[in-house]
């Protein structure tokens, strides 16, 4: 991957709104060529997905979010390859990462309630043959999502105390 490829992700990751022509102009270039480039990193596969990072504290949203942590015994031949796209199967699962240290994949899961979570944990993922535990957080609130900060600097959400 050449500098004018990683600079186009860099300004496409910190904004995905971004056009080719304003692109082009920030770094320089025709916007043919920038148009070209964009083309040709989603088809590499390095741009993988446009999406919107939306604040569910403000649009009300009511989905429980969690983190389950999974530890496993590896599949011969396949390590945990295998055990990660089988969980990453599931509508649910919104990630799912290897990871070093005390458990083998994090997966991140969305379901309408604590209950489904639950239920998705005990029936779903703790079935799965070489499953050996889990344990679930559940996301109490986001301060941060993708490098952006959900709340306005110039806001303050703490309830007045006076003597």
């Amino acid at each position: 991957m050449n500098t004018l490829e990683k600079n186009i992700l860099e300004l496409l990751s910190s904004d995905a709104r971004l056009g080719a022509e304003a692109i082009a102009s920030m770094l320089g270039e025709q916007p043919s060529a920038v148009k070209a480039l964009i083309r040709s990193l989603e088809e590499r596969g390095a741009i993988v997905k446009y999406t919107v990072i939306s604040n569910g504290e403000l649009l009300d949203e009511t989905a429980v979010e969690a983190l389950i942590e999974v530890k496993v015994t590896p599949k011969k031949g396949e390590g945990f390859d295998w055990m990660a796209k089988q969980i990453a199967a599931h509508a649910e699962v919104k990630g799912v990462y290897l990871m070093s240290g005390g458990y083998d994949l994090a997966v991140f899961v969305e379901c309408a309630s604590l209950k489904k979570v639950a239920r998705f944990v005990s029936e779903r993922i703790s079935t799965f043959e070489g499953v050996l535990s889990t344990a679930t957080h559940f996301i109490l609130k986001k301060y941060k999502i993708e490098g952006a900060l959900t709340e306005r600097a110039d806001t303050d959400n703490r309830l007045s105390v006076q003597p």
